[in-house]
């Protein structure tokens, strides 16, 4: 083992390099055409497919999706509970300390903000579709774990609460916090530029710089655009039916969604240029709000203390019966494959899917956290969440069916939300509050969408170019607009069911990205140091009791031979250790030190302006 010094001290010590963000670095930022024109041919191509030939393209990705689901269905289950797995290990195992950012980097946004923009960009619309949606189908026809139950009963409705928790809690949230994880880790303590291909370094090195990354990214680019399209196409349907519903007005025709479309594409490109500090977080703590009271209005004019008791019933059956549904997942009878190919592995693969646009977004706005924080945060907090407003949504959704039939009778999913507000008080007031949220939610996953596309054009640029975003921004918009009217619902469901199929090479990118941060972490300097503080306690107390019994102190003095050392087991000249630190303005710290460089500027927290 070589130790590094400079009259005495040491200098560029592996175990002391204070982490780097990519800010500080000579990283580019220009636009990389490759990328940008090689997503734009492949966007291009799918559009005029469904606008051509939409039955076609709902057809041959129809057959995908069926390919996927049947033939890796039990990969994306293994796949999934992998990256649960990997997560806890993260943030509460021996790494949890690490931060995301340089040593006592300060987090750049409030708690209240990041959790708000983590609901906005991870869930969305999803939570108001599919808050008294799912529970009421699993309700009425229940999943294989829970076929011996009677469909309507009470045990039924905790079965069904359960199941969809399943689906949208820890396991969906693990996801995203691997790759917004990964992603902020390597940006913002690694200085790599945080695009998806970086993830990638530690093991294909330099080559990730080359065609190889250039393809991972162009992906990226293109199931991000798709999945966020689709969203804002769905999106655009509920809100307009929303309409119909509200206003008592015939069916829209395609000009009404269309100028849908056109008012809110202006409101979330205006979003995404004024950046995530000033649109994206102020929309997304309005909307938190929003949806907050809707979701406590209903708790509350609702059967209150029906939804207690099945609260803390669906809790302690969620955790009891964990296991069990990860077991469903390798059930092989016609019933429970044709529900995992529906619902399940369907999940599974969205959530991979979305993992590149969520997760860099999610990068984006965690810098500063240790992975103890982040993990908790990102993983345990929506998942309360999501337990209490599919609980709520959900609950008050079975009893009112178990009552009186109401909710069964909605003409389609998109119907049963404002049934539920219709059956309770000011109806006609709350459905006016939800299609406001839905609005929001619809502006805030599009502009974060933008950003992350524009991000991933200009090689990872944390701050895009207005055009870039703006670029994305109509092409989203252009995108949902021209399949609505081209195809409708059929080229749609075309384009979720190419979602999904893309989800499959994703997730090779995601055992690869599992494999990559557990090499860097355990080259981390903290990890360094503590091996360094283990070896040196170790060797002292061993030595001071041979030598002096119970009376000896532990000190630090120099040995006299290289291999006696707390350090004897690190090769510190080992390039690999090092080569990752190359600061544009600034110097190792020679003191010691493991705090950041002299002149870096720490982000002011944005809960003390």
């Amino acid at each position: 083992m070589a130790s590094r010094k400079n009259n005495g001290k040491p200098t560029d010590h592996p175990a002391l390099l204070p982490g780097l963000g990519v800010e500080r670095t000579n990283s580019s930022f220009r636009t990389n055409w490759g990328v940008f024109a090689f997503a734009a041919v492949l966007v291009t191509g799918v559009i005029i497919w469904g606008v051509v030939a939409p039955e076609a393209l709902a057809a041959a990705s129809g057959a995908g999706l069926a390919w996927v689901s049947g033939s890796f269905g039990w990969l994306f289950g293994l796949l999934t509970a992998a990256v649960f797995i990997f997560m806890m290990w993260l943030g509460f195992g021996r790494h949890r300390n690490i931060r995301l950012g340089r040593d006592n980097e300060k987090p750049e946004f409030s708690t209240v903000s990041w959790v708000a923009m983590l609901f906005s960009a991870g869930v969305g619309i999803g939570l108001l579709f599919f808050g008294p949606y799912e529970p009421m189908t699993y309700f009425l026809d229940l999943p294989p774990a829970y076929e011996n139950l009677d469909p309507g009963s009470n045990p039924a409705m905790h079965a069904a609460i359960v199941q969809t928790l399943f689906h949208w809690g820890p396991m969906a949230w693990a996801y995203y916090a691997l790759v917004g994880g990964a992603v902020a880790y390597a940006a913002y303590r690694k200085g790599r530029s945080p695009l998806i291909s970086s993830l990638l370094e530690p093991i294909f090195g330099e080559r990730t710089k080359g065609w190889l990354g250039a393809v991972v990214d162009s992906f990226a680019i293109v199931v991000t655009l798709f999945g966020v399209a689709m969203t804002l196409g769905i999106g655009a349907l509920q809100i307009g039916r929303g309409v119909e519903i509200v206003a008592g007005t015939g069916p829209l025709g395609n000009t009404a969604i269309i100028g849908i479309i056109v008012v809110l594409s202006i409101a979330f490109i205006l979003s995404a240029v004024s950046g995530v500090k000033r649109g994206i977080r102020a929309l997304s703590n309005i909307n938190m709000v929003v949806a907050g009271l809707l979701g406590i209005f209903v708790f509350v004019v609702g059967p209150t203390a029906f939804l207690l008791n099945l609260f803390q019933g669906t809790l302690m059956t969620f955790v009891g019966d964990a296991f069990r549904l990860m077991a469903q997942t390798a059930a092989t009878t016609p019933d429970a494959q044709g529900f995992m190919d529906s619902w399940t592995t369907y999940y599974w693969a969205w959530w991979v899917s979305w993992t590149p646009f969520v997760g860099l977004f999610i990068a984006r706005i965690s810098r500063g956290r240790t992975l103890r924080e982040f993990v908790t945060t990102v993983i345990v907090t929506p998942s309360a969440v999501c337990l209490v407003w599919f609980t709520i949504l959900g609950g008050t959704a079975m009893w009112m069916e178990q009552a009186t039939g109401a909710l069964s009778s909605a003409e389609s999913p998109q119907d049963m939300l404002f049934a539920l507000l219709y059956e309770l008080p000011a109806g006609t007031f709350t459905s006016i509050i939800a299609m406001i949220s839905i609005v929001i939610f619809f502006v805030t996953s599009a502009d974060s969408g933008s950003m992350v596309m524009a991000s991933l054009s200009q090689r990872g640029n944390p701050n895009p170019s207005t055009w870039v975003t703006v670029v994305w921004g109509v092409a989203l918009a252009a995108i949902a607009g021209v399949l609505l009217v081209g195809g409708g619902s059929v080229a749609l469901n075309g384009l979720q069911s190419l979602v999904i199929i893309t989800a499959l090479p994703f997730a090779f990118v995601v055992m690869l990205v599992m494999v990559a941060w557990a090499k860097d972490l355990a080259r981390d300097p903290l990890t360094l140091r503590r091996r360094y503080a283990r070896e040196a306690i170790v060797q002292g107390v061993r030595t001071g009791i041979e030598d002096y019994g119970d009376d000896f102190v532990v000190g630090v003095v120099r040995t006299e031979g290289t291999d006696n050392g707390a350090g004897a087991w690190l090769d510190s000249e080992d390039p690999a250790l090092t080569e990752w630190y190359r600061p544009e303005h600034a110097e190792v710290p020679t003191n010691g030190s493991s705090g950041p460089a002299p002149d870096a500027e720490e982000p002011e927290p944005v809960g003390s302006r």
